[in-house]
């Protein structure tokens, strides 16, 4: 009696193409897990010197896509010693290899995530510092840690204020227009963001004002993205008296927050924090709130980091237009110390 072989569990099967397609495929995906993370963390000064979130973060995909090279020439290899067994047997083909849908299916999502995890991680690339001087170098002391940047005055300040960088941009890059402040008086705390996104820890002015208790008078401040995350943690926090805003606006009112000092500077022609949007955000701030215009000013003028995609064109030097970002913010802590 003929002896019938058990089906397969596996479901219907696709021959050659779609083995050849996850072998190729696969490739790719763990080639740029690996190439991508690396071309980041040499190419760009940043990734290093910023929160270490993002280092470690490709770091894990660069040990992910090397592990899946290596099952790939594992199973690579098999797949060769099997031939080569099979090579001249009698009654011994060489079948070409046969996987299920199932498993198909299975490997295009595995390799669209990869493809994904990839994407992402190069649009976390952050923009590096660019250093142009414009505002003034520091005439105190300046202390980086894996977290932060402080610039310390000369003397003892009793005023402090703690910066939140907007969205993927160095944390060195706002050195030059904040340093006019420390020259003042004021210490100047510069967060570095978890993996370059201030809104992944909003509270994080805390651990910088915990570190100092020396200082009487706090403000927190931010670029763009990183203003919306000053603003969230002067709205929780009544220990913050001041807000400074660059090219920012609060996410939710804050109209009737206490007694907070707050200084909106904005440029006119900004292409993503526009001046319609500076205007609309008076709203949302306290009555009290006092807002200046950098005319002629663009995104990227509040900082050292070279031009910003989607931006607008300026119509003032960056030098002139940081001059007066910079006195602006130091009449503004001069003011909370006054006060404080």
């Amino acid at each position: 009696m003929k002896a019938t072989m058990p089906e397969d569990p596996g479901g219907p099967k696709v021959a050659g193409p779609g083995s050849a397609m996850m072998g190729w495929s696969g490739a790719i995906a763990a080639g740029a897990l690996v190439v991508v993370p690396l071309w980041m963390l040499l190419g760009n000064s940043a990734v290093l010197g910023g929160h270490p979130a993002l280092p470690v973060l490709l770091l894990a995909a660069v040990a992910l896509g090397l592990l899946w090279m290596f099952f790939l020439a594992k199973d690579s290899g098999l797949n060769k010693t099997r031939r080569l067994t099979n090579r001249g047997q009698p009654n011994r083909g060489q079948p070409k290899r046969t996987v299920s849908r199932w498993q198909l299916a299975r490997s295009i999502v595995v390799r669209l995530t990869a493809v994904g995890l990839v994407a992402g991680l190069a649009w976390l690339n952050p923009f590096a510092y660019d250093p142009s001087g414009a505002a003034g170098q520091t005439t105190g002391t300046t202390a980086e840690d894996a977290t932060s940047i402080t610039l310390a005055p000369e003397g003892k300040a009793s005023a402090g204020l703690v910066f939140y960088p907007g969205a993927r941009v160095d944390a060195r890059a706002y050195q030059d227009i904040l340093g006019p402040i420390a020259n003042a008086g004021h210490l100047v705390v510069i967060l570095k963001a978890p993996l370059g996104i201030p809104l992944l820890d909003t509270g994080q002015a805390r651990s910088a004002m915990d570190a100092h208790p020396e200082i009487t008078s706090w403000a927190v401040g931010g670029h763009s993205l990183g203003g919306v995350s000053a603003a969230s943690f002067a709205k929780s926090n009544e220990d913050a008296s001041g807000l400074l805003l660059f090219a920012s606006y609060p996410a939710d009112s804050m109209a009737h927050t206490g007694n907070l000092s707050v200084l909106s500077i904005s440029g006119s022609n900004d292409g993503l924090t526009t001046a319609e949007k500076i205007a609309a955000s008076k709203a949302l701030l306290p009555p009290t709130a006092r807002f200046a215009t950098v005319v002629g000013g663009v995104h990227a003028f509040f900082g050292d980091y070279g031009e910003q995609p989607g931006d607008g064109e300026p119509r003032i030097t960056r030098e002139r237009a940081q001059e007066q970002i910079a006195a602006e913010s130091v009449s503004f802590m001069d003011r909370l110390r006054a006060a404080g």
